[in-house]
């Protein structure tokens, strides 16, 4: 089940991802080709690679559904519903858990902005999708079958630290991400997966 739906995780670069299936769901969109139409677009903080109003309206139909924290709502238009972390809601029968995205040791991404990662349940599988953040306490908490971590530094966890985040969270699979567009290369992908050898199964997806 789990190898079922890893075929239908994309990643779009950076930290975007669309998962195919019966709800097409896209993460951060950033700097994308067309693609199919989104039911449900998830938006982890308003920062311009990550909050894309041009890339949203690329893929936006009129009943999608936006799911996203009160700063990038306001760039947003359509079906905007606005969450902060710890909440659950269920959106065209995806169950989705928000939790907290932020910064540790420095100051990109402040708790005190409620910004957000995601945890969604698809057909009994959990994925959970960071957003822009450091290894946190939270992450002590969350259970997942999958991961998808970011691992350039600087702005994100280094590829050390989302090992370490990965070794907390014990996915069956991880995946890294935001690398290659804005900061990082598939260096620091390699050096994530290399981090967890033996340990944790770590996928470095081609971008779509």
């Amino acid at each position: 089940m789990i190898e079922d739906l890893m075929d239908n995780i994309e990643w779009l670069g950076h930290s975007g991802f669309r998962i195919s299936g019966t709800t097409v769901i896209y993460i951060d969109p950033y700097e994308i080709d067309e693609g199919p139409a989104a039911d449900l677009i998830l938006i982890s903080h308003s920062h311009y690679d990550h909050c894309s109003p041009e890339d949203v309206k690329r893929i936006q139909k009129k009943d999608t559904v936006i799911v996203t924290e009160k700063t990038s709502a306001k760039k947003l238009q359509g079906d905007v519903r606005i969450v902060q972390p710890g909440e659950d809601l269920t959106v065209r029968g995806i169950r989705i858990h928000t939790v907290p995205a932020y910064n540790i040791n420095k100051s990109f991404h402040p708790k005190s902005n409620n910004w957000l990662g995601f945890i969604m349940e698809i057909d009994g599988i959990r994925i959970y999708h960071t957003g822009d953040s450091d290894l946190i306490p939270e992450m002590s908490y969350i259970k997942t079958h999958i991961a998808l971590l970011p691992v350039s530094g600087t702005f994100v966890m280094t590829p050390a630290e989302a090992v370490e985040a990965a070794l907390i969270i014990k996915p069956e699979i991880a995946v890294p991400m935001h690398y290659g567009e804005v900061i990082g290369d598939v260096k620091d992908a390699r050096a994530f997966k290399k981090g967890l050898e033996g340990r944790i199964d770590v996928r470095i997806l081609d971008r779509d």
